[in-house]
């Protein structure tokens, strides 16, 4: 790891709050001091694996590695292709492996195939090309046998089974379809330097630094949650007079992370009714971005491009529910009949002269290229198109993620994932004395704890107007850093207030969450005596 580089106070101030992060951990390692193990609460990578769908990616890989050479030299084998007899081979390879992530392959196959989309032995014989990677990927917005399983489990864990009709790119994680979907939209005109759009906050701090790049520039108007009492709970809602902002019909979207990072909550739906109400009498036009990474941690979750799917464009990452940050899977989602195609075909004349000399490359008739199918050739840079798509083996393990959900075992595991991080924020709050958030609506992902408000309830009025005046959230983040050994993020940069703090309750073993609380306890209890004897 990097020597950290001395700073001073003020350039501390100026991090952001994954820069200060990374700044302290590497300072805190260097110590040569440290006595209590680090703990750090401000990473949100989650500590689970879902070993299963996992053991059985690597066994269809052992077999299609087995495959290559039934025909082929041991050392440059050959490819897959149709050859008599896989389906006994498959059948006793799985026979002679025992394990779940067998078993989980023979309840694919074995089972109606239903969310495969192919017969089995050509969706087979294609998961194995896949995996292997020897080939393109083909058809580069999304691989054939990939598809319906990925579809599938979008309808059941985002779209409250809809059927609606929609397409996927599969991409790098949320944040490659974060950056392709802004990149299409000012391309094609749909978005343009200095025009009006809304953020829905608190957010990913990118979302918030993204709109204000010299390439953008955009006026942002931000539509702020707070917290409230919702059926006798608290939880983090937006009022409507701030969803009542997105009736100008010159913000031309809106941006969203639902449910909400770092406040972890979905919104509720008589907030989404008002939106819906908003866009059928007064937005007609409003683009829709919603990121739903922890949609997944929500019981009875439904996004709004299930609810507005033809004004929706929908990003979903894989990485957070299934312990995959390392793969860089996700997708966007675009509903085939949707706001942003009707858009760039009643766009000016010489703007869509402009995109037809874009994409000429690619169809003899340009106009009929749709946005989603934009969405791919931009991200790479058009001239490349032939060569888009995420990895083929990527692609595998998002359809054997897909279709683990899709079976008994994987609710079991949604049910296991929500359990822990739920305990987790139990032991947090209890150890604090906050009450627990509304529970259906609450991811228990992270939480966002307000320092100031905590502070004045449990100490009053006077020590909460000193540490307001005398000290700042980076102060006291550095200073549980140094002290405590407890990394928490600022969560001013997700547009949340200044003395608001994330805690990531993913990526700590359960039992540490009590820990937390109490190092919390001990950094204020100790600047709290030094107030008394000043």
């Amino acid at each position: 790891m990097a020597t950290a580089t001395p700073v001073t106070d003020q350039e501390l101030e100026e991090l952001s709050p994954f820069e200060l992060s990374l700044y302290l951990e590497k300072r805190i390692n260097e110590s040569p001091d440290q006595v209590s193990p680090l703990l750090n609460a401000g990473r949100g990578n989650p500590n689970w694996t879902a070993p299963t769908p996992r053991e059985a990616f690597f066994l269809l890989g052992q077999f299609a590695t087995t495959e290559t050479l039934v025909a082929g030299s041991e050392l440059t084998a050959g490819m897959i292709q149709e050859k008599g007899g896989r389906t006994k081979r498959f059948e006793t390879f799985l026979a002679q492996h025992p394990s779940k992530g067998a078993d989980f392959l023979k309840k694919i196959w074995y089972s109606d195939n239903n969310h495969l989309g192919l017969n089995k032995e050509e969706w087979l014989t294609k998961m194995l090309d896949h995996i292997i990677g020897d080939n393109y990927p083909h058809p580069v917005r999304c691989l054939t046998a990939c598809e319906k399983p990925i579809k599938d489990y979008l309808d059941q864990e985002l779209f409250a089974q809809q059927k609606i009709p929609f397409d996927i790119f599969a991409v790098e994680g949320g944040t490659a379809g974060i950056c392709y979907t802004f990149d299409t939209l000012t391309n094609n005109f749909l978005l343009n330097k200095g025009d009006k759009i809304a953020l829905m906050l608190p957010t990913f701090a990118p979302y918030v630094e993204i709109p204000e790049l010299p390439k953008y520039q955009f006026d942002v108007i931000k539509i702020n949650a707070k917290q409230t009492v919702l059926d006798g709970k608290m939880s983090y809602q937006f009022p409507d007079s701030q969803i009542n902002k997105l009736r100008d019909p010159a913000i031309k979207a809106v941006f969203v992370v639902n449910p909400s990072n770092p406040t972890a909550n979905a919104i509720c739906q008589p907030t989404i009714d008002l939106i819906k109400e908003i866009v059928t009498t007064d937005n007609q036009d409003l683009m829709i971005l919603t990121d739903d990474v922890y949609g997944t941690f929500v019981p009875d979750f439904t996004s709004l491009f299930a609810e507005l799917p033809y004004n929706t464009a929908c990003i979903y990452s894989y990485s957070k529910y299934f312990g995959a940050t390392g793969w860089r899977v996700g997708t966007i989602t675009v509903a085939q009949e949707n706001l942003f195609d009707r858009l760039i075909a009643e766009l000016p004349a010489e703007k869509r002269q402009k995109l037809a000399a874009r994409y000429a490359s690619l169809a003899a008739d340009p106009s009929q290229i749709t946005f989603i199918d934009r969405l791919v050739a931009d991200s790479r840079d058009v001239a490349l198109n032939h060569a888009s798509g995420l990895s083929s083996p990527q692609q595998v393990m998002m359809a054997l993620f897909s279709l683990y959900s899709l079976l008994d075992e994987g609710k079991a595991y949604k049910k296991e994932v929500m359990a822990v991080c739920h305990e987790r924020e139990r032991l947090l709050f209890h150890t604090l004395g906050l009450e627990e958030p509304l529970e259906e609506l609450d991811t228990a992902y992270y939480c966002e704890i307000n320092l100031e408000n905590w502070i004045r309830k449990r100490y009053g009025k006077a020590f909460a107007e000193y540490i307001k005046e005398d000290w700042t959230i980076t102060k006291v983040l550095t200073s549980l850093a140094e002290q405590e050994k407890l990394m928490l993020l600022k969560a001013n940069a997700f547009g949340s207030a200044e003395w608001s703090i994330r805690v990531s309750l993913a990526n700590l073993a359960t039992n540490q969450y009590a820990e937390v609380g109490k190092r919390i306890i001990n950094l204020t209890e100790t600047i709290h005596n030094e107030w008394l004897t000043k």
